[in-house]
This record gives structure tokens, C-alpha cells and sequence, in this order.
């Protein structure tokens, strides 16, 4: 069976760190590994105007906006294929099929759906194509027999939906469909990176991100800002790690190398924790030390985009060349589905004989 990873993002805004840490960043090492027959990168926006309906133009000029932080994280267009998910209407058919294999209260109990719902005030007002999020999320995965799906802690739940579809459409309609793998970070911090107020999810309608694209001193300030331990009033105190937020954008972020670089004083991230906690260091020089680490690896990135960004008609026909790939791909998946499905009606000769034979008699 062939190695295919499937992966993508709303294009509700840039993208930000937490994004980056949480799955951008392994795309790309998975991307170079070379062990993936295909790898598809998509851009969600048919997904985004469930609840952006009416506001459609916020989705269509955010295309763009990830699909060039997508680049400048060093997703690379020969290796992975970049689409848009609205310019593959198979997804559509496929999701709809998928409808019939899943209940409404099992949506009513994915805890992601449960929490979006909530975060964003839907209450009754819970548009349809948003509630089954979790069967369009399905004919992604599925149109593309991907095998691999790197995600986010918080969208576990969505991948175990899409595997509960899998199983039911094979058992129903014989083995047609391929289970996915979820593949979450390595690294416990990047699971769901904390926004810098400190709260359990850094979002873009919270405003507490640090995106890909900011400039220099508007990361400086983001840094200072951050939520730190309101316990460690003075230098002199213990500090707490637990909850502290700019430890754990060290822990996401830091690289053994920036120590001699920017804190000399400090063999590791180890040694600086320990120091926190038995007091004797200010939150201020954590949070210097942070926005270096932050900087630099941040640079590059931000570098790489405003090339990309000089030719912006050569991004989209790559997105243009990637969308029509990713057709292909999906409409064979769509033709196997409907032949398992026994809704091919016109190819399937040996109905119409067996009907021509029944009302010649």
C-alpha cells in the first residue's frame, strides 16, 4: 500500500506558531524524509465557510495568506501538492454518501465539535455544514487513501470520527475505503500551544497569536506581554513552571545551540527551569532570552515569504496545479466508492443485461 500523508489548514487568517509547532513544522520534515508516495497539503476553505458564510471575502483573500506561509515554512510544490479543497467538487459527493453512515448524536458528542460549537457562541444557531464538520473532514482524508495525517492534539477526535466512517462503509459496502493514522507531535509542549494570555488555545479570533509573518518588534512586544507565574512577584521567589507560558514556548521553540548564542550563563533549558523554581531569576530575562529564540526562528521563515510574495500569480498556479491533481486522485477514489456502493449504473453492464433479460421475458 502506498505511503500517503493528507493534511491542511482554514484559511480563516495567517498562520501562527501554534500552527507551526503543532503540525506545519513536521509537515516539512515528513516532506523531506522522502517516504510518502504523495503527500497532499490542503487549503480548507469550503470547511472555513461553514461559519463564515457570510463573510466570504475574509476566506478568499486568506488563500493566499496560507498558502505563502505554507511556502515559507519550506512546504515545497515538487514534493508535496498544495490544492484548495472547493476545486475538488468530488469531496462534496463523497461527504454526502457519508452522511447515511453516521448519526446526529454521535456529532452531538464529538467533544471538538462540542467545544467549536461553544468557542463560537452557535448555541441553536448551529449552521448544518458546521455540525457535520467531522463527515467533511472524512471524504478529505478518505478521497486521497491517505494513510498518514499529522494533527494537533485537539483534533483527535475528528480522526477517530473519520475512522469510525471508514469501518462502517467497509462493512456495509465491502473494503473500499483506507484507515488513516493519526500522527500527533513528538513534543508534549507543541500538542496545543497555549496563545500568549495563557489560555488553552492560542486562536486567531482570540487574539492572542504570534503569527509566522510578524515583524521584529511586533513579536518583541507579544513576548513581553506574555503570561508568565502572577506568584513570582519578586525576583527573589520560586517561580512555577505549570501553566507558565513562556516556559512553555521554550519547550516548543528552544534549540540547544541557542544557549551559547544568547544565554551563556546557561548550559540548557533544564538548567534555567531549576534556576526559575528556586527563585533568583526575573521573568524579564526569561522572556529576552524567548523573543531571541523566537527571532531566529522566525527570520528565515518570514524571509522566505516575502520572496514568495514578489510573484504571487506564480503561488497561485501552483495551487491551480495542485488542485488539479488532487482531483484526479479524489474522482478514482469517488469512482471505487459509487462502484462499491452499486450506484454506477451506466458501467455497470451486468445490470443493464440482467434488466434487459427481465422485461424481454
Amino acid at each position: 500500500m502506498k505511503k500517503i500523508m493528507l493534511t491542511g489548514d482554514r484559511p480563516t487568517g495567517r498562520l501562527h506558531v501554534g500552527h507551526y509547532v503543532g503540525s506545519l513544522r513536521r509537515r516539512v520534515e515528513l516532506q523531506n524524509t522522502g517516504d510518502f508516495d504523495d503527500i497532499f497539503i490542503m487549503i480548507a476553505d469550503a470547511q472555513a465557510l461553514t461559519d463564515n458564510a457570510d463573510n466570504p471575502e475574509k476566506v478568499r483573500q486568506n488563500i493566499i495568506e496560507v498558502a505563502l506561509d505554507y511556502l515559507a515554512c519550506g512546504l515545497d510544490p515538487e514534493k508535496s501538492t498544495l490544492l484548495i479543497q472547493s476545486q475538488i467538487p468530488e469531496l462534496c459527493e463523497l461527504s454526502f454518501y457519508y452522511m447515511n453512515l453516521v448519526t446526529v448524536s454521535r456529532l452531538q458528542r464529538n467533544p471538538t465539535v462540542k467545544s467549536e460549537i461553544q468557542m463560537r457562541n452557535f448555541e441553536a444557531s448551529i449552521p448544518v455544514g458546521f455540525f457535520t464538520y467531522p463527515i467533511s473532514q472524512a471524504a478529505d482524508i478518505t478521497a486521497f487513501k491517505a494513510t498518514t495525517v499529522p494533527v494537533g492534539e485537539d483534533q483527535m477526535p475528528m480522526l477517530e470520527q473519520t475512522k469510525e466512517i471508514v469501518h462502517k462503509f467497509n462493512s456495509v459496502y465491502g473494503e473500499t475505503l483506507v484507515e488513516p493514522k493519526i500522527l500527533l507531535p513528538e513534543n508534549e509542549a507543541c500538542m496545543r500551544l497555549p496563545g500568549i494570555d495563557g489560555k488553552a488555545k492560542m486562536s486567531k479570533s482570540l487574539g492572542n497569536c504570534i503569527y509566522l509573518s510578524e515583524e521584529p518588534e511586533d513579536i518583541k512586544k507579544k513576548v513581553f506581554s506574555m503570561f508568565t507565574d502572577p506568584t513570582h512577584i519578586r525576583i527573589g521567589d520560586p517561580g512555577k513552571l505549570e501553566g507558565n507560558t513562556v516556559f512553555t514556548y521554550l519547550d516548543a521553540f528552544c534549540k540547544p545551540e541557542y544557549f551559547p548564542e544568547f544565554l551563556p550563563e546557561y548550559s540548557n533549558l533544564d538548567e534555567l527551569k531549576e534556576h526559575y523554581k528556586r527563585g533568583g531569576l526575573g521573568d524579564m530575562k526569561v522572556k529576552r532570552f524567548l523573543n531571541n529564540v523566537l527571532q531566529a526562528e522566525l527570520e528565515p521563515i518570514r524571509n522566505r515569504r516575502k520572496e514568495f510574495q514578489k510573484d504571487i500569480p506564480a503561488v497561485y498556479e501552483i495551487l491551480k496545479k495542485g488542485s488539479e491533481k488532487a482531483e484526479k486522485a479524489a474522482a478514482q477514489t469517488l469512482k471505487e466508492v459509487k462502484d462499491a456502493m452499486k450506484i454506477n449504473y451506466f458501467d455497470d453492464m451486468e445490470l443493464i443485461q440482467e434488466q434487459s433479460k427481465k422485461f424481454s421475458e
